[in-house]
């Protein structure tokens, strides 16, 4: 007599199947390397930037400034990590949003280290902002002033070195020229329009 097993019931089927997965599953866990530790990033060097689009002249306030981090070995010389450090600072020239505020854009010492010997730091306005646009600095420019009713402009500091240049925001240059002819700057920006011509390289 051949005697027929009694079929199981899909309960006890669906039951075997889940503990050989989760046998399987326990397996491949025991089987598996053990994570590799991912190396800490260095810390960044805190440097104090433009927290928006700043121009020329502007003086400093807490809510201009922001901190950012950068890798030690993109933090530009003459930084600081302070925003207090460079309340009321002026700026000599303008600022991105984001970009690091450094000494040679500042009225003060940090401009004046630029100085070639016997040399002065002379600011200058020029009535033509679009002019004012076209210098950069490290530039060599020409100032001329033209006198209310004059028929043509003159000279007034020749190949003066631009130290600071705004752009084309206030029309506000910083130039290196010796003290005789910031004397003279001075004065014909009192009676005069001031402009810039741009010689060619000697």
């Amino acid at each position: 007599m051949v005697r027929l097993r009694r079929p199981r019931s899909p309960a006890t089927l669906l039951r075997r199947c889940l503990a050989a997965a989760l046998a399987v599953g326990a397996l491949v866990l025991a089987l598996r390397p053990p994570p590799v530790p991912v190396a800490a990033l260095p810390a960044g060097t805190p440097v104090v930037s433009a927290a928006a689009d700043l121009p020329a002249g502007t003086v400093l306030t807490p809510d201009l400034l922001t901190t950012a981090e950068l890798p030690a070995a993109a933090v530009p010389a003459g930084t600081t990590a302070e925003p207090a450090a460079l309340g009321g600072r002026v700026l000599a020239a303008p600022l991105r949003a984001g970009e690091p505020v450094t000494d040679v854009r500042l009225l003060g010492p940090g401009l004046t280290a630029l100085l070639p010997p016997g040399q002065v730091a002379a600011p200058v306005r020029l009535a033509d902002l679009a002019v004012a646009g076209l210098a950069a600095a490290g530039d060599r420019v020409d100032v001329l002033a033209t006198a209310p009713g004059a028929a043509r402009a003159e000279v007034v500091a020749a190949g003066a070195l631009v130290l600071a240049a705004p752009g084309d925001e206030d029309g506000l240059l910083v130039l290196a020229v010796e003290e005789a002819a910031a004397a003279t700057l001075a004065a014909a920006a009192t009676t005069a329009t001031l402009t810039l011509s741009l010689p060619g390289a000697a």
